[in-house]
């Protein structure tokens, strides 16, 4: 089992070319920190709707570096934080809009593709969230009623029953699964370079290998100069934790990623999967896969969630019992592929702040702008935070910037040693919670405290 420093997504890909670093001191409309989905989507639609602007990104690293290009290639439609948190904001009204933003925005990625010709393998299939067991089968059946309860219908989730998911998807044992509508996959790592290059051709201006230090009113000082803009975009995610001042905003929690070798026609006729849907598990430490476009499976979970001082070494490959781990969920789903081969062994991290829910918005009084905290759930959610961030940025009122995610980022995490602590004691908990519930067919306190403790 071979390990990569960078994602197997990132080493599909041709090296491209390399873009230079800042070098002294820039001035610009807008700056915005941060390479990824949220920095270029911001970028590529406020172009859109002005041309004229001078927009600079940039970038520690190269486009795509962290979350964007390390991600399990799902383009959900749906927001991290539960429904209850987003009425406390906006009302019953309001957590259908913005539900409803959600779902309309895979349909947008896809047309973004489609206009700007990046194959990045986007097809949207729905999503698949099997249970293996009885007390799972209970947790999807009350995830689609409440679905009904907030205003979904059949053209957005379905109860399948064993026979129906199988159908879709040859997961051993599956009882029961909701089919969700509106999720595609993509290769991500192919989606957010040609974002970039879509961004340049907007007009933006994209610098590389430009650590941002610091940001503050009107200005982002990097290691190598400075960029003054009457709007600063913070779009750091998970490596917020490494701006002066910024160190407890966002927690940067890791997710590990294998990839298999390409699995040939006799295994795609047992599995089915036709349609490419994301698959997912009703486990407290869930599971969440693709069938990617040139035949594999890509599958992730958590690992090692947290490191001491939110390190955020993403670069790093993940231990090799979390590897190790995720195979094993990879065979109990699909006993027939216990020998298959694995060709990439990744990591990422992605930024959680306290509220577990993400947010957009943007200080007038400092100019100050921020979008993200998406808790693994950014692929989609970066683009609504793109197009909210370019009417907000703009002053123009529109639907988007009414949603209730506008806003603040909410309190911050706790110092350390109490963050480290919290993080490692919630993810022990989820581990005992899924032992003892395989071991004995009920809900776990362990799983029902955790969720309490950490606010999910």
């Amino acid at each position: 089992m071979g390990a990569a420093a960078v994602s197997f997504w990132l080493t599909q890909l041709d090296p491209g070319r390399p873009r230079p670093a800042l070098s002294g001191s820039r001035t610009a409309d807008v700056c915005i920190v941060g390479g990824g989905f949220t920095g270029l989507w911001t970028a590529y639609e406020l172009l859109r709707r002005q041309s004229s602007l001078d927009v600079v990104v940039l970038e520690a690293h190269e486009v795509g570096f962290g979350a964007s290009g390390r991600n399990g290639g799902w383009v959900e439609g749906s927001l991290a934080g539960d429904r209850e948190h987003w009425a406390a904001r906006g009302g019953r009204d309001g957590v259908i809009a913005l539900e409803r933003a959600m779902h309309e925005t895979v349909d947008e990625i896809g047309r973004v593709a489609e206009r700007e010709r990046i194959d990045c393998g986007f097809k949207k299939g729905g999503a698949l969230t099997v249970a293996q067991s009885e007390l799972h089968a209970g947790r999807v059946r009350a995830a689609v009623q409440r679905d009904r309860e907030w205003g979904l219908g059949d053209e957005d989730s379905v109860l399948l029953d064993g026979t129906q998911a199988q159908a879709r998807v040859a997961v051993d044992g599956v009882l029961a699964a909701r089919w969700f509508a509106h999720c595609a996959r993509v290769q991500p790592a192919t989606l957010v370079r040609g974002l970039g290059e879509a961004a340049e051709r907007a007009g933006a201006t994209i610098f590389e290998g430009t650590t941002v230090r610091r940001i503050e009113p009107g200005v982002a000082r990097a290691d190598s100069g400075e960029v003054r803009a009457g709007v600063i975009v913070r779009a750091t995610e998970a490596y917020t934790a490494g701006l002066e001042g910024q160190h407890r905003v966002m927690l940067p929690l890791y997710s590990s990623v294998i990839a298999t070798e390409p699995l040939g026609p006799s295994v795609w006729n047992e599995l089915g999967w036709e349609n490419a849907e994301t698959l997912a598990d009703s486990r407290h430490r869930y599971i969440y896969a693709q069938r990617t476009a040139d035949d594999r499976i890509v599958i992730g979970g958590g690992g090692i969630p947290y490191r001491f001082g939110s390190g955020t070494d993403a670069e790093q490959p993940p231990p090799t019992e979390v590897a190790t781990a995720i195979r094993r969920r990879l065979a109990q789903l699909f006993p027939s592929l216990a020998d298959v081969r694995v060709d990439g062994v990744w990591q990422g991290v992605l930024g959680v702040p306290r509220q577990w829910a993400p947010a957009v918005g943007i200080d007038r009084a400092t100019g100050l702008a921020w979008g993200g905290g998406y808790v693994g759930e950014g692929v989609a959610a970066a683009n609504l935070a793109g197009r909210t961030l370019a009417d907000l940025i703009l002053e123009r009122e529109t639907e988007l910037t009414t949603l209730p995610w506008v806003g603040s980022m909410g309190r911050r995490w706790p110092p350390e040693p109490l963050r480290f602590a919290g993080v490692r004691g919630v993810n022990a908990m989820m581990r005992v919670a899924d032992r003892r519930e395989q071991l004995t067919g009920r809900d776990s306190l362990a799983g029902r405290a955790a969720h309490l403790i950490s606010g999910r």
